[in-house]
Parts: structure tokens; sequence; C-alpha cells
């Protein structure tokens, strides 16, 4: 297939539709698949964003940085200009990670070119409103997220919360797809005794978050366990919030960005995985954390709800109860045969989640959409035939 993806985010900006992308363009190249990437150029003078990925070409746009968060571009143009990209390149479909703004330009051109296209819901940003100081935006914010779903041909959700949320808003055409794991990368046997070493003493049990440091993570929230005895906070991720949560997590460690083997080893050898996000329509690190055999407690909304089996891989509590959410640890930091039976448990469940199998599932949408459009030009045809 040719197939083109607009990526509202992608390198050198690591976060969650990033890395789905470099796993899908990865799966798309050993499949032989011809693919154009469009997205945000980087950041200027220095241009760290890659030309080709996967030898695909990537097409970078114009962008600006986004206010208050520099690493994150919005990029610029016009929907006549995706129009022509898309049109030079003659996309079977087209793939839109996370339409928002650019998203938004490129469903708008696939409409008038006659292109299926299939829209990844993957960031709810209406929620992001109230977090950066605009709650009066939200209702705006969900008008422009139900104009890009209800034009897109397919939308992939990859949650029941994200299906139930978007179907409450009147989009239609919804497809659950979730996201797989890397279960050799993230597994219990990176465990590493040296690195525990260096950030936690050996009485103490460690409780990890890995994400971005930004408004949307609420990881101030984790300030209820930052003084909890026999504990060490290890904070990885970076992001515009680091030096005021430094000050609000004193005895946190801050390991700083992370990726790679040595993000694995790291998560292998947290006692227990936090997330305190409201905001995850999936929450991929959660994944990885279970993968790594670690127990995990997480707010009880979105992704979240899909991924923890409350009582068994982990505990779920109610958004904005942090007494629930320092219980929830205490119970199974203060457990240790619990502890690592929850952690076995969690292993256990994300097996069989690989990427290859997710990718593939990809692709069917892609034909889908594509079959659905051709009945769709077929079904104009004939009335134009008939008037």
């Amino acid at each position: 297939m040719r197939i083109a993806i607009v990526a509202e985010s992608f390198l050198p900006h690591m976060n969650g539709v990033t890395h789905s992308l470099l796993k899908v363009l990865s799966h798309l190249r050993g499949r032989g698949d011809d693919v154009l990437v469009i997205a945000p150029s980087s950041s200027w003078p220095v241009d760290e964003a890659p030309t080709t990925v996967e030898g695909f070409p990537v097409h970078p746009l114009p962008s600006v940085p986004l206010s208050g968060y520099a690493n994150v571009r919005l990029a610029a143009g016009t929907v006549a200009r995706v129009r022509r990209i898309l049109q030079d390149f003659g996309p079977d479909v087209v793939h839109i990670a996370s339409p928002f703004v650019l998203g938004w330009r490129a469903v708008q051109a696939c409409e008038q070119l006659g292109l299926p296209s299939v829209s990844v819901y993957q960031t709810e940003v209406p929620a992001y409103a109230a977090r950066y100081g605009f709650p009066w935006l939200e209702g705006l914010l969900w008008q422009r997220v139900e104009n890009i779903h209800d034009a897109s041909t397919l939308t992939l959700v990859p949650s029941s919360f994200a299906l139930g949320q978007l179907r409450d808003h009147g989009v239609q055409r919804l497809n659950l797809w979730r996201r797989g794991v890397d279960t050799e990368r993230f597994s219990p046997g990176r465990y590493d005794a040296a690195w525990r070493a260096t950030v936690a003493a050996p009485h103490e049990r460690i409780i990890g978050f890995v994400g971005r440091l930004a408004a949307e993570k609420q990881v101030e929230d984790l300030a209820v366990l930052d003084s909890m005895p026999g504990t060490r906070l290890v904070i990885i991720g970076s992001g515009p919030l680091e030096e005021s949560l430094r000050a609000r997590l004193p005895r946190a460690h801050f390991a700083g960005f992370r990726s790679g083997t040595e993000l694995a080893r790291m998560v292998a050898t947290f006692d227990l995985f936090v997330h305190p996000g409201e905001s995850e329509t999936f929450c991929q690190t959660i994944q990885e954390a279970m993968a790594s055999g670690v127990p995990v407690v997480a707010v009880g909304r979105g992704g979240p709800l899909d991924l923890v089996d409350a009582s068994r891989t982990g505990w779920i509590y109610r958004p904005g109860d942090l007494a629930g959410l320092r219980s929830s640890v205490a119970d199974l930091i203060g457990d240790d045969a619990k502890r690592r039976a929850f952690g076995r448990a969690a292993h256990a469940s994300v097996q069989g989640r690989t990427w290859p199998v997710l990718c593939e599932q990809l692709v069917g949408y892609y034909e889908k959409a594509v079959a659905v459009q051709a009945r769709r030009a077929g079904a104009a045809h004939r009335v134009r035939r008939t008037q």
C-alpha cells in the first residue's frame, strides 16, 4: 500500500504518539509498503528532525513552539498545502495521528481529494484546557474533535473509555485499536541492582513514575507519596514543570529523560509504578511497567481502567482522591508477598500484546477505510448519474 502518515507531533519530540508511529513505520517497512510522513518541523536554528525514518521520507512543515512548552511544535500552513503534498504522493490511505491542528487540515484535504482517512484518537486535548488555565475553551475544543472525527473515514480509539467518550459526543465509525508493548525490552529480567543502589537505600522501596513533566500528567499529586517512610520516589521524564516539581517533591530522585534499554532497566527495578494523570487515552508507560513485572497504582479514569485489574495487577483510585492514592501505595509497599504476586500477574496479563499483532490489525483498518471510501465514491457516482 501507499500510506501517508500525518503526525501532529514527531521526532525529535518523544511521546506516546511518536512512540507508536515509530513502531508502525518499522512494521510497514517490513511489509514493503510505501510511506510518506508529514509532520511539524523541529526547532530552529538547530534542526534535529530526521529527513527519513525507517527509509521513508519525512516532509516537514513550518512550525511554531507551543507557548510554555517549546519542545511541542504546532505546524503552520494551509489545507491547500497539505492537499498538494498528498496529491503529489498519491496515497491509498491517510493515517492521521492524534489530529488537532495539522490533523484537521489533513482531514479536510482528504475530503477534498476523496482519499480515505484513518484518524487515531490519542490525546484528550479538551481536558488540557483547564490544566493550562483555559477552562472556558473546553467546549470549543470538543467541537474541533467532533468535526475532525465526523469527517474521517474511520476513527481508531485506544481504550473502552475513549470509545464511550467519543460515542457520547456523537462520533460514529469508531473502532478499537489498542497499543502493543515490547515484552523483550520491558521484562523482569532487566532488573538492575547496581542502578538501584544509586537511588535508594537498601531498606527503601522504589515508587516510580515515567512521563512528561507537564500539567496534564498531574505529577504534583505524587507529593502525598514523597514523605512516605521506607520509600524513594523516582521520577523519569522531562518537561516544562521540572523545576517546580523538584521543589514540590524534595526527596524524589529526578532521573531526567530516559529511553530504550536504559529506561527498561530502571522500570524493571521499580517496586511499584504510579500514574496520577487523568487525561490518558491509553497510557503506554503503565503497560511497559506491567511487562516489567511491576504492579501499578493508577487513577481511575481513561486508559488505565482497561489496563489495571484492581486487586490482581494493581489498584485504581478515584480521581482526586489522593488519600486513596497513598493508601493504595501503602498497601503494596507494606506487603512484599502481595506486591510480588501482583507483579507476576501484571507481567502475565500483557503477554501477547505485541506490536506486530497490533500493527497488522492497523493495516486491516487501512483496508477497511479504502473499502468504505470506495463504496462512498460508488454511491456518489450513482447519484450523479440519476440527476
